[in-house]
């Protein structure tokens, strides 16, 4: 359906990608992936159309219909929620008014014999057919079906979409384009808007549609459970694999591994060809032979090393001063904005040591509690801390209260004190802030940097009750995974907002889930709740026929012996193997190439390229898995 051809795109302090290529086929679902600034958003505007590559080109299908969702929309604003998503159909619309006119014609006119009375009632017919395909007899039950699943109330379909906040605009628009079922759907970080429930419904939707799709997402579940390629942007290259983003890690480490080895080995071979020329090139009668090996060195294809950096930052919450054995106690609380009411009489108590995830819909007052026992806003109720309590506070918006004036070393500078202050310089360099990056402006940081120092301030304050208003925004995955392990190891008390999934998974000891202005408290990990969450989702899902299971069968455990000649057998295999596997990657990259070279025009022409495509990659895809299962047998 698309596909990138040799593309380049050049920006004022360099390329971000160089003569890059990808093919989006029908039915693929990509995971783009890479750290903060690589070029991820600005890839899916170049495949929208939005901007020019500098080289190369996007190639499109004819007629494809691509669904984008960006993280800087523009949206109609005067308008209701219903009548937005219902007015961005505008295909369906045509039709339905054309179906209109022609059944008026049926009924008006009395030309029952002739020719053209005959072509409306086929066309009737066919008008049907279109109709039926594009589920327009269900499309207002299909808006709600969206609507509801991404979180929006029966009551609030009708309501302006000015009368929301932005999170709620960038649902409305992601509920367009669910609705409308574009060819291809390229979508931007669409959890950063969306509460946990809400998430888990879209997973669902996205792993059941029938398109293209590349998304953007600092979600690991998220990228694993809907996507089956994962293609990451590092070094100006696209590396793409046809699995989701942890069997990716896994696949790209033992890859990166076997092309170590093979460097080596080449290495080794250029060193010995390199040691002949030197012996024999002073010689005149071995001159010729020094030129033939000479020659036969340039023609070698260097392996180069495809390394993806992934830096790790230090990241360690100290308990220098525990808090008493009760850290919070809230009584009757309430809270209202207007009308509505956020808390009514709710109590509560937080024990020491205890790891809170604080669960709900967003605008159900998860912030407002947070803000509220921080005294950022005023209640009605009490709200006592207990003794020796001091709280460590990132709210949502902590990287955007930096002073964009002062220098990354200024911002810590300015809080740190006594001892603390001479390490400002290491504390920062394990934040991947060193050298020339300390003397940065907070402006010019990227929102995943600005989120990591104001996580680097809390290691300059001393606390043991630690509240985190979703951190997690704007962190790639590997950052995720340090913060997720300096908490886990955390000794004091933690009251954490977060809408991510994996982020969560094995980190709360219990959960506070906000309903109808209380706080429901749950004895279980985030992977139950969820769980029960889509249990009741289940219950309004039409009954699948269940599938008979062919009876397994037990194979005995039987002692294992080495059998050497089996072993030599089978290293001899893998050898055999891993040859064909470069030759087949060789015909891969000249097909690729044969592929790009192809216009969409020639349909007979690209439909063969593309077949002979499909099955070198799925020959690949074939001694992958035969390697990988000669590996286990080795290692068994």
């Amino acid at each position: 359906m698309i596909r990138l051809a040799e593309l380049s795109y050049h920006l004022p302090q360099g390329f971000l990608y160089k003569n890059i290529s990808l093919f989006l086929d029908r039915g693929d679902k990509i995971g783009l992936t890479g750290k903060n600034g690589v070029g991820k958003s600005t890839l899916l505007r170049l495949i929208a159309g939005d901007i020019t590559p500098t080289e190369g080109n996007v190639i499109r299908e004819k007629n494809l219909r691509i669904g984008y969702l960006t993280q800087d929309i523009q949206i109609e604003k005067n308008i209701s929620v219903r009548n937005y998503i219902e007015a961005a159909n505008g295909d369906l619309k045509q039709l339905e008014a054309r179906l209109e006119f022609v059944n008026h014609e049926l009924v008006t006119r009395t030309d029952y014999e002739s020719d053209a009375y005959s072509d409306l009632i086929e066309e009737v017919s066919q008008l049907n057919d279109r109709l039926n395909l594009m589920g327009a007899h269900q499309f207002a039950e299909k808006i709600e079906h969206v609507l509801k699943g991404l979180g929006f109330k029966p009551t609030e379909f009708d309501n302006q979409i000015a009368s929301f906040s932005g999170g709620w605009q960038m649902r409305v628009e992601l509920a367009k384009l669910l609705v409308s079922s574009p060819d291809v759907l390229l979508i931007d970080e669409p959890t950063n808007h969306l509460d946990i429930v809400s998430i888990q419904w879209l997973e669902e939707y996205l792993k059941n549609y029938k398109g293209g799709l590349i998304l953007i997402s600092h979600d690991r579940r998220f990228l694993d459970n809907v996507t089956n390629r994962t293609v990451e942007i590092a070094n100006q290259r696209l590396y793409d694999y046809k699995c989701n983003y942890t069997k990716y890690l896994v696949l790209h480490a033992e890859e990166l591994e076997r092309t170590m080895q093979a460097k080596k080995n080449q290495d080794r071979e250029i060193k010995r060809t390199e040691d002949l020329i030197s012996k024999y090139r002073a010689k005149a009668s071995k001159a010729s032979f020094a030129q033939s090996l000479i020659k036969k060195l340039e023609k070698v294809e260097r392996i180069e090393m495809d390394t993806i950096e992934r830096k790790a930052f230090n990241l360690k919450f100290s308990l220098y001063n525990p808090s008493g054995r009760m850290v919070l106690d809230i009584k009757k609380l309430n809270k209202t904005y207007g009308t509505k009411t956020i808390f009514n009489n709710m109590d509560l108590v937080l024990g020491r040591g205890e790891k809170i995830a604080l669960l709900g819909p967003n605008g159900v007052g998860k912030s407002t509690l947070v803000k509220a026992i921080n005294k950022e806003i005023t209640y009605d109720g009490e709200i006592e801390f207990g003794h020796n309590v001091s709280i460590g506070y990132f709210a949502q918006d902590s990287a955007e209260k930096l002073n964009p004036e002062r220098t990354v070393f200024e911002t810590i500078d300015d809080i740190a004190e006594g001892e603390k202050r001479k390490d400002i310089r290491n504390i920062l360099g394990a934040f991947l802030f060193g050298g020339e990056e300390s003397d940065k402006k907070v402006k010019v940081l990227s929102g995943g940097e600005r989120t990591r120092l104001a996580i680097c301030r809390l290691l300059f304050q001393d606390f043991n009750f630690l509240i985190m208003d979703e951190p997690t925004n704007h962190l790639d995955l590997n950052s995720k995974e340090i913060l997720k392990d300096a908490l886990k190891s955390y000794e004091g008390t933690i009251l954490l907002v977060s809408h991510d999934r994996d982020f969560l998974d094995g980190l709360s000891n219990k959960i506070w889930e906000i309903q109808d202005g209380k706080i429901k408290t749950h004895y279980f990990g985030v992977n139950e709740f969820l769980q029960r969450i889509n249990e009741s989702f289940e219950q309004d899902a039409p009954k699948k026929t269940a599938k008979v299971q062919a009876p397994v069968e037990v194979i005995p455990v039987v002692e294992k012996v080495v059998d050497r000649s089996a072993l030599k057998k089978v290293e001899s295999q893998v050898k055999k193997v891993e040859r064909e596997i470069e030759e087949t990657e060789i015909a891969l990259k000249l097909k690729t190439e044969e592929l790009n070279a192809t216009d969409f025009a020639n349909s007979a022409k690209y439909q063969k390229i593309t077949e002979e495509f499909s099955k070198l990659q799925a020959k690949l895809d074939q001694l992958m898995a035969a390697w990988e299962e000669l590996q286990t047998q080795l290692e068994n």
